[in-house]
């Protein structure tokens, strides 16, 4: 028995030795400073966080998958609550690891009014601490910016249906300035 433990805990340790490039980085925390990015969206646009620093707060909706069920409900309720989000001095975009082309295409078909950030290789959802490794893909959560850079709030239980509505609510709870 004492030799299959030592066995296990052995190639837990050189399994673990061998994955931990690949797994995210620690989570984030409300009050650490957002990493610096830049990322296509589906406007043509390269997006930085660095362009919004001193003048706006930022929230970035991570989705899994474009196409998909739920993260079609998610864009559809930011689409559809814009003006209630826009009332705030704020930009806000949602995003996935998805490519930019496909990204392009998923914000087209739903007709949304903002634009959608492409990390095609996980770096920014990596560095937020929401990348899955394994499936290759960001967690579902949102994060609310300050104008400073630091992180205001972090979301991790959305509702897919209605995270518009949510996100305006939220702006309004942390006295996002309105316009």
């Amino acid at each position: 028995m004492k030799t299959f433990f030592a066995f296990a805990c052995s190639a837990a340790l050189a399994l673990g030795a061998w994955v931990s490039p690949s797994i995210a980085a620690d989570e984030l925390k409300v009050g650490d400073d957002a990493p610096n990015f830049e990322l296509v969206g589906s406007d043509g646009k390269n997006h930085k966080l660095e362009d919004y620093k001193g003048k706006q707060a930022v929230v970035i909706a991570w989705y899994p998958r474009a196409f998909t069920g739920g993260c079609t409900k998610e864009c559809e309720s930011f689409r559809d609550n814009g003006k209630a989000i826009r009332e705030f001095d704020v930009a806000y975009f949602t995003a996935s690891t998805d490519d930019a082309e496909k990204n392009k295409k998923f914000a087209e078909s739903l007709k949304v009014d903002y634009p959608i950030l492409s990390d095609p290789d996980g770096k920014l959802a990596s560095a937020l601490g929401i990348y899955n490794a394994e499936k290759k893909f960001a967690n579902r959560v949102t994060f609310f910016i300050g104008k400073d850079g630091k992180i205001l709030a972090i979301d991790k239980a959305v509702k897919t249906a209605s995270h518009g509505t949510d996100v305006a609510a939220k702006l309004k709870e942390l006295g996002v300035a309105k316009k």
